[in-house]
C-alpha cells in the first residue's frame, strides 16, 4: 500500500489533531553489494542506501507522553508509553525499535524534554533483509535530534541506532546498516573501514546495468539465534589467532597470512568462520578497486565469490538464496548475484545488463516458483541519499 505524504499528513491530524504542523523525515533502507558479515570482524562492507526507506512525522508534546502510530501497523492503532517506561516488550512490537532510541539518548545524556506524538511509514518490503529496522532507528535518532535541538552528528546517529539495537532489542547487529541509511550518497557506495570508521564513497557507476534486488520471500527462523553463533564462532578463532599472531581483529589479515596461521584455530568450524571473513574482507577492498577502475566483470566475479563463500564457510545462505543465485549466474548480462544481508532468507542482489533485466526476471522467476513453491519479488533499485529532513 503506497501513500502520499498528504495522507500521511492527514491521518497525523486525524489521530493527534491539528495544533502544531509536524516536521517530515525520511530515512533510507540499504543494501550491501559486498563484504557481508564482516563488519563486527573489524573488515569493510560496501553498501549504499536505496530510494526505499521509512518516513516520519513528528510533533513535540508538552509532557513525558510518546504516542507512536504506523500506516504499516495499523491493526495495532496507537501505541502510547511514556519517557519513564522505556522498556522492551514483546506487546510494543515494532515501537520496541524507536523506543531504544529514546531510551539510548537519555543514556548517552540527551535528556528529551518532552514526549512527542510520531507517525510511521515504510516502504521497505517487510523481512526482505534491506534493514527496516537500523533506517527506522536513524529516522528516530534524526527527528529526535531536530525536534529538541541536541547536538549530534550523523555518524553519531548510526552509532545509537546500533547501540540501541544491541542492547535494548538483543540483536548483535554491527554498525553497517545504520551508517548506511544515516550517511548515504547518491550514486554511491560507502567503503567503510567498520574497525575505525573510516569512509570514502565510492561512485557505482553502471553505465548499462542496474542493482536488481530478488525477495525470495523466505525468512527461516533460526536468523538472530544462528547470527549471534556466527558471532560467537568467529570470536572464538580471533582468540585462537591471537595465541599466535598480534593482531585485534580478523579484518587485519590477508589470505597468506590467515592459511599461515589458520591451524591455531582449532575447532574446524570455526577455522570456516574465520576464513569467510578474511577472504571476504580482501574481495571487498578488490571489488572497490574494479569499481573505480570501470571494470564491471571483475566487480560481478567477485561478488559471485561472495555468495560462495557465504554459502560453504560461513553457512548463512540456505537452498532458497542459492537456487536465486545460481539461476542468476546461468543469464547472460549478469554480471554477479549473491545473498545479501544476514542470511537464512531475505534477498539476493544481483547486477545486470538493462537489456537482460526482463529475461532475468521472468526466468528466475518461474523457475525459483517451480523448485520452490514460494514466488519471487524483484525491485530494480536506485542508489540514494542518507536520511534527512523533508521540506
Amino acid at each position: 500500500m503506497e501513500f502520499t505524504m498528504q495522507q500521511l499528513q492527514d491521518k497525523f491530524a486525524e489521530l493527534y489533531g491539528t495544533e502544531g504542523e509536524p516536521k517530515a523525515y525520511f530515512a533510507p533502507g540499504r543494501v550491501n553489494l559486498i563484504g557481508e558479515h564482516t563488519d563486527y570482524n573489524g573488515g569493510h562492507v560496501f553498501p549504499c542506501a536505496l530510494t526505499i526507506g521509512t518516513y516520519g512525522l513528528i510533533r513535540p508534546r508538552k509532557d513525558r507522553t510518546v504516542r507512536f502510530y504506523s500506516m504499516n501497523f495499523d491493526t495495532m492503532g496507537v501505541v502510547t508509553t511514556s519517557l519513564d517506561d522505556l522498556v522492551p516488550n514483546d506487546e510494543a512490537g515494532w515501537t520496541n525499535y524507536p523506543k531504544g532510541v529514546m531510551w539510548t539518548f537519555e543514556k548517552r545524556g540527551f535528556q528529551l524534554p518532552a514526549g512527542a506524538d510520531i507517525l510511521i511509514y515504510g516502504d521497505i518490503p517487510a523481512g526482505s533483509g534491506l534493514s527496516s529496522s537500523a533506517s527506522l532507528e536513524v529516522l528516530t535518532g534524526i527527528m529526535l535530534r531536530d525536534t529538541f535541538g541536541f547536538d549530534i552528528s550523523m555518524v553519531d546517529l548510526a552509532l545509537i541506532g546500533q547501540y540501541s539495537e544491541n542492547n535494548f532489542n538483543g540483536m548483535n547487529c554491527g554498525i553497517m546498516d545504520q551508517f548506511a541509511s544515516a550517511m548515504g550518497k547518491k550514486d554511491c557506495a560507502i567503503f567503510l573501514d567498520t574497525n575505525t570508521l573510516h569512509y570514502e564513497y565510492a561512485p557505482v557507476k553502471l553505465p548499462d546495468a542496474r542493482i536488481v534486488i530478488t525477495n525470495s520471500k523466505v525468512k527461516h527462523s533460526l536468523v538472530s539465534s544462528a547470527y549471534n553463533d556466527r558471532r560467537r564462532e568467529s570470536e572464538t578463532a580471533l582468540k585462537d589467532l591471537q595465541t599466535v599472531m598480534d593482531i585485534k581483529t580478523l579484518g587485519d589479515l590477508t589470505e597468506e597470512q590467515f592459511e599461515a596461521h589458520k591451524d591455531a584455530i582449532k575447532d574446524p568450524i570455526c577455522q570456516k568462520r574465520a576464513k569467510h571473513a578474511v577472504y571476504e574482507n580482501q574481495r571487498t577492498i578488490h571489488a572497490v578497486e574494479a569499481l573505480k577502475a570501470n571494470d564491471i566483470v571483475t566487480f560481478g566475479k567477485l561478488i559471485n565469490e561472495s555468495h560462495i563463500s557465504l554459502r560453504d564457510d560461513y553457512e548463512t545462505s540456505c537452498e532458497e538464496t542459492d537456487i536465486l543465485a545460481e539461476l542468476a549466474w546461468q543469464i547472460p548480462g549478469v554480471y554477479g548475484s549473491r545473498i545479501t544481508g544476514g542470511g537464512f532468507g531475505g534477498c539476493t542482489v544481483s547486477i545486470v545488463k538493462n537489456d537482460a533485466i526482463d529475461t532475468f526476471i521472468d526466468n528466475v522467476g518461474s523457475v525459483y516458483k517451480e523448485k520452490t513453491g514460494h514466488t519471487a519479488e524483484f525491485y530494480v533499485v536506485d542508489i540514494g541519499d542518507g536520511a534527512r529532513p523533508l521540506n
